[in-house]
């Protein structure tokens, strides 16, 4: 049996645990440490204080999952000020064996090793996941990750994808001012700009505007904490346009992959799980012209694991050292 440390680092948290693996199988998973990136100034620092917080030496094998690209000898992360430097995570972290995934990939892996009732029914036909074809995984938080999980006879392969970078196309005419309004402050605007966590304000400013009221006081989490409360008519009405464009977005990057079925996860999908049958999310996500009916058959389902990118690191991990 070998213990290893596994890490999943996003914009906002970075969040640590013990797993054990045996022969390529994920034995256990221990409670996560969940360390804010905004307090510490280095991944190297937020392993140690990990460390510390569990008061024990660390296994020399790591499974880390990041929030970026895993192409270069220098990751920046995306919503993250962290950089990660590939050739010194053995000196640096003090482990022989490591690998390092992109944060979407190990939820991915997590899709492909949970059972059936980890995945809670969201909208279309109400069926397991296929054993053949292509899976999209996505997923908003502090940005908007996406993965594509292939099946073939039940062999899995997960590949990894920028695709919350894609440009964002608004579908109405408020769409078409929340875009104006957010390519006047950042020129391009990408998919994550609306639908992932900070994405909530732009709809806000702009459903604000459109009725004359003073944009509500406080920061994105106190948005949110509105929104999912229902609390006024201009949150209920932010958080259904946020899950429209989630069903939009979702339904492309689905055409795009396959099209397949498709598994939300990331911070923010179980606290949308009770809202999205309330909201305009699935006639969004069938809404492809032609391909309507296709889309109709297609499930949409929501991982409810409580740490999908701990557990899929870890099982990446298993993958790449079996023994």
């Amino acid at each position: 049996m070998n213990e290893i440390v596994v890490a999943d680092v996003g914009g906002t948290h970075a969040r640590f645990a013990i797993a054990e693996i045996e022969h390529g199988k994920i034995l256990s998973l221990s409670s996560p440490v969940t360390l804010a990136t905004a307090d510490h100034p280095s991944f190297q620092i937020a392993w140690e204080i990990f460390g510390e917080q569990i008061g024990r030496d660390l296994p020399r094998a790591a499974a880390i999952a990041i929030a970026a690209p895993i192409r270069t000898d220098l990751i920046k992360l995306t919503n993250n000020p962290w950089i990660v430097r590939p050739s010194q995570i053995p000196e640096k972290l003090g482990v022989d064996r490591h690998i390092l995934i992109n944060d979407f990939a190990a939820v991915a892996h997590a899709v492909a090793l949970v059972d059936e009732d980890q995945l809670m029914h969201i909208s279309g036909p109400d069926l397991p996941l296929p054993r053949n074809g292509v899976i999209s995984v996505i997923g908003p938080g502090t940005g908007l990750g996406v993965a594509a999980l292939v099946i073939n006879d039940g062999r899995t392969q997960v590949l990894p994808s920028e695709g919350g970078r894609c440009d964002f196309a608004p579908l109405d005419a408020v769409e078409d001012r929340i875009l104006q309004n957010l390519r006047a402050k950042h020129g391009r605007v990408a998919v994550e700009r609306v639908v992932a966590g900070p994405g909530l304000r732009a709809i806000f400013e702009v459903l604000c505007e459109m009725e004359g009221r003073a944009m509500p006081l406080g920061n994105d989490k106190a948005l949110w904490s509105m929104a999912l409360a229902g609390e006024n008519s201009i949150a209920i009405a932010a958080l259904d346009r946020f899950l429209q464009a989630l069903g939009a977005v979702a339904g492309d990057i689905s055409l795009t992959h396959g099209p397949g079925p498709v598994v939300l996860a990331g911070g923010l999908g179980l606290r949308l799980a009770k809202h999205i049958n309330k909201s305009g999310f699935a006639d969004r996500f069938v809404s492809k012209g032609r391909y309507r009916g296709l889309m109709e058959s297609l499930p949409v389902k929501l991982i409810t694991h409580p740490e999908p990118g701990l557990l899929g690191a870890a099982a990446a991990f298993a993958i790449e050292y079996p023994n």
